[in-house]
C-alpha cells in the first residue's frame, strides 16, 4: 500500500514538473533568435573560446535576471560546403521581443564582472577580427 502510494505521488510529481516545462518552452512571449558565426579555417575554437570567456558570462547574469530563459551553444560534427559553412551557433531565448531588442541588455553586468574592461574591449575586437560572416535568424515555433 505504501509503496503505491509512493509510485502515485512520484508520477504526479513527475507530470506536474513535465507540465511546467513544457508551459515553459512553449510561452508565445518568448522570443528566440539563433545567432551563426562563420570564422577564418581554423580558428573556430578560439572564436569559441573568447565568446565563452567574455560574452556567455554577461548572458549567463541576463539569465540569471530572468530576461533570457536559456542559452544554447552548438557547432556542427561536421563540416559542409564553403557556401552553407557555419562554425558556431548560439540560440538565445528572450523572455520577449522587447529584452531581445535592448541594445544594452548586458551593459551594467560588464562591470562587475571585468575588472579590466580595457582588456575585454580587445577581446572582443579581436573575436570578431576572426569573423567572416554573422547572421541571426528570429525563429517562432509553429504549433503542430
Amino acid at each position: 500500500m505504501k509503496s503505491s502510494m509512493l509510485f502515485k505521488t512520484a508520477l504526479f510529481a513527475l507530470m506536474f514538473s513535465f507540465s511546467r516545462e513544457t508551459k515553459a518552452q512553449t510561452n508565445n512571449d518568448y522570443f528566440t533568435v539563433e545567432n551563426y558565426y562563420k570564422v577564418k579555417w581554423g580558428y573556430a575554437e578560439e572564436f569559441i573560446e573568447l565568446w565563452k570567456a567574455n560574452h556567455y558570462p554577461l548572458l549567463k547574469k541576463a539569465k540569471e535576471k530572468g530576461d533570457i530563459i536559456n542559452v544554447i551553444a552548438e557547432k556542427p560534427k561536421l563540416h559542409s560546403g564553403e557556401d552553407s559553412r557555419w562554425d558556431f551557433k548560439v540560440i538565445i531565448i528572450f523572455k520577449d521581443a522587447k529584452t531581445a531588442f535592448d541594445p544594452d541588455l548586458t551593459e551594467p553586468y560588464k562591470k562587475p564582472i571585468y575588472h579590466d574592461l580595457e582588456k575585454l574591449k580587445k577581446d572582443e575586437q579581436h573575436r570578431f577580427e576572426l569573423l567572416l560572416a554573422h547572421w541571426d535568424v528570429m525563429i517562432e515555433t509553429i504549433p503542430l
